[in-house]
């Protein structure tokens, strides 16, 4: 297994499967999500993470297409969300997360990726995200413990 955060080249262990970590980090108040997921493959080659969140994310960054650090970051995403093989889409209830909605809303029907949403009890819009989930037949889960064992049988 090998992590890539956000800024980084998007690359992955040959024979690997690529898994974008979508998902509530609103300015680094939400649960390090993504840590875990990490930890639990940390020895597994089928897995590499593309991980969007940045060790040195500043909140008083310009949210503006010319404001170069925004942009990249923007970008990457996009980029990194079109690449990748598996999308976690993770929803924390004591967040909003309308990036990851955002997302969501952009790949949901996306037939070319494995997807698999993680929107527990207590987030602001789950009954839209689980008729999203329902109406094109994306696999949801209750917690991350759920999602652990959905990667590892989908790899």
């Amino acid at each position: 297994m090998i992590e890539i955060k956000a800024q980084n080249k998007l690359k992955k262990l040959r024979n690997s499967k690529a898994v974008f970590t979508a998902g509530s980090i609103d300015m680094g108040k939400a649960i390090n999500w993504q840590e875990t997921l990490v930890k639990a493959f940390e020895n597994d080659k089928r897995v590499t993470f593309w991980n969007p969140r940045r060790d040195d994310w500043d909140s008083s960054w310009k949210q503006d297409i010319t404001f170069k650090p925004f942009n990249e970051q923007v970008t990457w995403e996009l980029k990194a969300l079109e690449e990748a093989d598996i999308i976690i889409f993770y929803f924390d209830p004591n967040g909003q997360a309308p990036i990851t909605l955002l997302e969501f809303g952009l790949f949901a029907n996306d037939q070319s990726k494995d997807i698999v949403v993680c929107c527990p009890k207590g987030y602001w819009r789950k009954g839209n995200v689980d008729i999203v989930c329902e109406r094109y037949g994306i696999e949801t889960c209750d917690n991350i413990e759920e999602v652990i064992e959905w990667i590892d049988k989908t790899l």
